[in-house]
């Protein structure tokens, strides 16, 4: 029987053997001697200061041919070593004291063992995503302090087990789904915007990186689908980036790509996600069957599901779009339910399945900032997701095959603008009244004289020579004497601004009851040097502006468009 087992079975408290070491101050294991120990006291009154205990404890150590007395049992009386004065045994810590001490010690392991197991995983995870570097595209890290705009690009390449099938086997991976999401600065809303496969698109030239590090760039194409800004030669993520803003001019941040089998699996870790159709479907071309009503679907159910054209509306690709933005806010209502995040095995094969569905931009392909980026998307109410499409109509140059679209150029810019400018598709109360009250609060007040006023003016995306007209009209019309010409701006604004420092408000505000500005347009910020050197505001006129003397109404309303959120159940139709 070795010591602990004869501890064990002589009774006394495994607590009991953990002591504090003065030495190191950490707790040691001391079991009693099992071979016979000196009789001989040890030195006294010779140990080094600070070494008592570690000098007894050394005299206390087991030395080989000397006898001991027997090792004195639990509630027997204390006998004095012969040739020992007697003494009084040491006063003991509660139990209770030492159990605490022995289960912080085990708590303090495991949690080391879980943080570096934590650690281990997220590794684990980070090699499971696929990164791409598209360099100047997007940005090379991500803010949770800012709006921000994700590319969402779903491919056609059929990789993955059971896809070899699908379409075009041999698809370097087009860009078939894409969804532009937008998240909002202040994380009230967030806009979901579909981009359709067959609009018709000038593809700019891109910068790519290969294989082995060098550059190289692919020339662009004019009047060709969108579909081609991803695989076409070449083409990387990066490239199909640079065509939305091309199309939209909303800039995207970063990019996050799946095939096919992302469809299956993070359905499958899901354990299905609900659908509905309003009619029954039996499509030949996808295999989709399901009755009316309420379905759930998983793996290549649901990829059927998602692939599905013949059976909804018209038969062809919008409409597909609306069916697979149900499909979308339907995941993401199983993905944020309590069912799941409150299973352990369902967050663990989320967390694989989505990990390995995933390639994205070198800006934010460590898992840290994918669960950021999530954290942050998490904080927008599903109320205030809006999905809609990009708004397009027929392309005339089909004839009367409609294969493709263009974008609507009366409907559309409105719709970029809203995004551009951070504004919700969808009634955030809260951020309405503090929009408004900061509005009123920036038009009330003192104005100064419109003598005083000191403005530059920069033509900022308005009709050529917008500037040199509204100089005119303040300095002859308005008596805005101290006013220049400062050409144009550095970068087109959609909405016309007036920046001012705090001691020019007064200024402002007469400068913004004179031209119809709202108080969206007026920005506090710092003044310039005019001409003379002396310290100006400036005012920038947007492409909302329309001529000199006629107000400016900007709206802090995005238009009406056709769309649907993520709270809601819509039946595919």
């Amino acid at each position: 029987m070795d010591a602990q087992s004869r501890e064990r079975a002589d009774n006394i408290d495994p607590a009991d053997q953990w002591v504090l070491n003065p030495d190191t101050g950490e707790y040691e294991l001391l079991l009693s001697p099992s071979t016979p120990q000196s009789t001989v006291p040890g030195p006294r009154g010779n140990a080094p200061r600070g070494e008592g205990g570690a000098a007894r404890r050394r005299a206390a150590a087991p030395q080989s041919g000397r006898g001991v007395p027997p090792q004195r049992r639990r509630g027997a009386p204390e006998e004095p070593l012969p040739g020992r004065r007697g003494r009084r045994p040491a006063k003991k810590k509660p139990k209770a004291k030492k159990a605490l001490l022995w289960t912080g010690s085990g708590m303090a392991f495991i949690l080391v063992a879980v943080s570096t197991a934590g650690y281990l995983y997220l590794k684990h995870l980070e090699g499971n995503v696929t990164t791409t570097d598209i360099g100047s595209a997007g940005k090379s890290g991500f803010s949770k302090d800012e709006a921000f705009n994700i590319l969402i690009i779903g491919t056609d390449k059929r990789t993955g087990q059971g896809n070899e099938g699908y379409g075009d086997a041999g698809s370097a991976g087009h860009a078939d789904t894409n969804i532009l999401l937008h998240v909002s600065k202040d994380r009230t809303n967030a806009t979901a915007l579909s981009i359709p496969r067959d609009l018709v698109v000038n593809v700019p030239d891109c910068e790519t990186t290969q294989s082995d590090g060098a550059k190289k760039v692919i020339p662009g194409t004019d009047d060709v689908r969108f579909n081609t800004s991803l695989g076409q030669d070449g083409r990387d993520p990066g490239c199909t980036m640079r065509t939305v803003k091309e199309v939209t001019g909303v800039e995207p941040d970063h990019f996050m790509m799946v095939d096919f089998n992302a469809v299956k699996t993070l359905t499958t870790a899901v354990d299905g996600v609900e659908v509905c159709l309003a009619h029954a479907v039996n499509d030949k071309d996808s295999h989709l069957k399901l009755p009316a009503g309420p379905s759930k679907v998983e793996g290549e159910q649901a990829l059927a599901f998602v692939r599905t054209r013949h059976s909804w509306g018209n038969q062809g690709d919008l409409d597909r779009i609306k069916v697979q933005q149900q499909f979308m806010a339907s995941l993401m209502r199983k993905m944020s339910s309590s069912d799941t995040l409150t299973s352990p095995t369902k967050l663990y094969k989320l967390a694989e399945a989505a990990t390995k569905a995933l390639t994205v931009d070198t800006g934010i392909g460590k898992v840290s900032t994918l669960k950021d980026i999530a954290l942050e998307l998490k904080k927008v109410p599903p109320k205030n997701i809006s999905f809609m499409t990009v708004p397009v109509r027929d392309n005339p140059a089909d004839g009367v095959f409609h294969k493709t679209v263009i974008v609507d150029s009366n409907a559309a810019p409105e719709v970029f603008d809203a995004i551009k400018n951070d504004v919700s598709f969808t009634a955030v109360k809260a951020r309405e009244r503090t929009e408004k009250a900061a509005v009123a609060a920036r038009l009330k007040g003192t104005k100064s004289a419109a003598s005083e006023v000191r403005v530059r003016i920069l033509n900022g995306g308005a009709a050529a020579g917008s500037a040199q007209e509204t100089l005119t009209w303040l300095q002859n019309e308005e008596g805005v004497t101290k006013s220049e010409n400062g050409g144009n701006a550095p970068a087109a604004l959609a909405k016309t601004t007036l920046e001012y420092a705090p001691d020019q408000a007064a200024q402002a505000r007469r400068l913004a009851a004179i031209m119809g500005l709202p108080g969206s347009a007026m920005k506090p910020g710092k003044s310039v040097t005019n001409s003379q050197g002396l310290p100006t505001m400036t005012l920038t006129l947007g492409k909302d502006f329309q001529e000199a003397g006629e107000p400016l109404g900007a709206s802090t309303k995005a238009p009406a468009v056709d769309k649907s959120t993520a709270d809601k159940v819509n039946c595919a139709s």
